[in-house]
């Protein structure tokens, strides 16, 4: 019986229905579901890797050694892949390897809108965009039998709005498929230059077997309206284009290489062909390049997510009027009540320091009222800016500060502290380690021992390990205590050595059984407002007083901290 289902979630079934036995990947919004769900089927080993890398990496030995394999990331992470997966192009695979990426436009929780389309075509890898539940399930089958077909990885895009939308799912009869024997040939797997060279020959030769099998896979659609205008879209605008216009439409559905001769004849059936895709004028560009004429960027730019309204709007050449989202009150996010990163970030904007950020929830360390992040780039990157930043400090004599969580410093940040310590570094790092991969739904990691289906692994020791590293000094604190926060800041930025600190307490929202909230005793409370300045959304300033909201207060106590008058009490005492 069939049921609605996220595509994300119809990716995992269709993983299990075409018997993939090893899925490795790497949290991120919004490809995090797959694997999660992946997890559930008891056929198919699945794991978290610290990174996006290690995981591509596991794929392609599973892959290699006979067996199905699957890597899925959001589209900033298949950045962390690009090295293994530019030469899995040359070597391609023995059973079918499928790589998952999630295309985020509009920056819903990413650092940039990234179009992975183009790591298709500089890769040379073929790549397929399903536009709802049902063909995410039914494109995992096919990217399969295209990957063993012609001995190469097949990638799947995925967006934002598809990931998280749900749509009806049939499920069908789950197939088995024999383990492939692997068989020793060092032309074929191993990339040396005079293997390589032969290799890129192969990359060639298949781009064009497929180009001319496309149609073979019933994986593009026209719709045939309106002979005045014809569309040509993928994916989620896919459905937009569908309810926005009456034009005819085709709908791309293997996006790389693109079927050129069909997309011909129906360029020839209709006076006006536009092109409507999110991000890069990918599409348009290759459509040109083949001498069929097109237009769309010019009207519908480069930025943002797409949606019905907006492309109506577009196509009947009308200006943007006032939006929505005008009329609605601005909520920006924060970090939840008795989110342990708030007192770290309060002491450090006390002291003034300079902070390199990182991805994870302490990014929102740089909005008010906390304003303590400087910079923030990239997965891992604090360490290796902070480093950077003192080298070419220009003599303030004051050491940079790198803030960085428990995953994050274990997917990319350890490289950058061996960096800092072997090039004599004299930053500060600390650590937030807050027991899980908070921002991206509470994923365990290598730090919490915790497998992704919930058995017991080894549990990497961050205080040994940054011994291990070099660090000078490695200390760790009570994430609530503020006073011990900020001696262990003054003492360690004064050191002139690479130097940790743990700032240890876990997620807020990992543990529900929540002490007593607390209040404010209005007699003692003389609206000095110290207490808003640490950010907490359970304490509310209504004007003339202020008040805690026992409905959010998780009972942490960091805000009695903050009070000089003892006005803020526990509802236990």
């Amino acid at each position: 019986m069939g049921s609605l289902l996220l595509a994300n979630e119809a990716i995992a079934l269709g993983a299990y229905e075409a018997d993939v036995k090893v899925v490795s990947s790497y949290p991120g919004t919004p490809s995090t579901e797959i694997t999660e769900s992946a997890s559930k089927y008891d056929s198919i080993y699945t794991e978290w890797a610290p990174n996006e890398k290690v995981a591509l990496e596991v794929a392609i030995g599973a892959c290699f050694s006979g067996v199905r394999s699957m890597c899925c990331m959001k589209h900033v992470g298949l950045n962390v892949a690009a090295d293994p997966l530019f030469t899995l192009s040359y070597t391609g695979v023995n059973a079918g390897l499928v790589i998952v990426v999630a295309d985020d436009p509009g920056m819903h929780s990413s650092q940039n809108e990234q179009d992975s389309r183009y790591y298709a075509l500089s890769a040379h890898i073929p790549m397929l965009e399903p536009a709802d539940s049902s063909e995410a399930r039914d494109f995992v089958k096919i990217a399969y039998i295209i990957s063993e077909k012609y001995d190469t990885p097949v990638i799947i895009r995925l967006t934002t709005r598809i990931a998280h939308s749900r749509s009806f799912v049939e499920p069908q009869e789950r197939i088995e498929i024999q383990n492939k024997p692997y068989l020793k040939d060092v032309s074929k797997y191993v990339m040396m230059p005079s293997m390589a060279r032969f290799r890129h020959l192969h990359v060639e030769k298949r781009e064009n077997d497929l180009s001319r099998d496309i149609s073979l896979y019933n994986t593009n659609s026209i719709v045939l309206r309106s002979q005045k205008l014809g569309i040509v879209c993928s994916g989620a605008v896919y459905q937009y284009v569908m309810e926005a216009s009456d034009a005819s439409v085709f709908k791309l559905g293997m996006i790389y290489p693109i079927d050129f001769d069909a997309v011909r004849t129906f360029a020839s059936q209709v006076q006006e062909l536009i092109v409507v895709e999110e991000l890069e004028p990918f599409f348009e560009k290759e459509l040109l390049s083949q001498g069929i004429q097109c237009h769309g960027k010019e009207i519908f730019g480069r930025q943002g997510e797409f949606c019905v309204s907006y492309i109506k709007q577009k196509l009947e050449g009308g200006l943007t009027t006032e939006k929505i989202k005008d009329k609605i009150p601005q909520r920006p996010p924060v970090m939840c009540a008795g989110c342990p990163h708030r007192s770290v970030f309060y002491a450090l904007k006390k002291l003034k320091i300079k902070v390199c950020g990182d991805i994870g929830c302490y990014a929102l360390g740089a909005l008010e009222p906390l304003s303590s992040v400087d910079l923030c780039v990239c997965m891992g990157a604090s360490i290796g800016m902070a480093h950077g930043f003192d080298k070419g400090n220009t003599g303030e004599g004051e050491n940079t500060v790198a803030v960085i969580g428990d995953s994050t410093f274990l997917h990319s940040g350890i490289n950058s502290l061996i960096n800092s310590t072997y090039n004599n570094g004299t930053s500060t790092i600390v650590i937030l380690d807050n027991s899980i991969t908070a921002m991206t739904g509470h994923q365990d990691n290598p730090s919490t021992g915790i497998t992704i289906k919930g058995q017991q692994g080894h549990k990497i020791d961050l205080y040994r390990l940054c011994l291990a590293c070099g660090a000078g000094s490695v200390r760790v604190v009570d994430a609530y205590n503020i006073q011990e926060v900020t001696n262990a800041l003054k003492e360690e930025i004064s050191n002139k050595c690479v130097s940790v600190i743990i700032a240890r307490r876990p997620c807020a929202l990992l543990n529900k059984k929540y002490p007593p909230a607390y209040f404010i005793e209005t007699k003692k409370c003389i609206y000095c407002k110290q207490c808003l300045a640490i950010g907490c959304p359970a304490i509310e300033n209504l004007g003339n007083s202020v008040r805690i909201n026992k409905e959010l207060c998780v009972g942490c106590g960091v805000c009695t901290q903050m009070c000089k008058f003892e006005a803020i009490i526990s509802e236990g005492k």
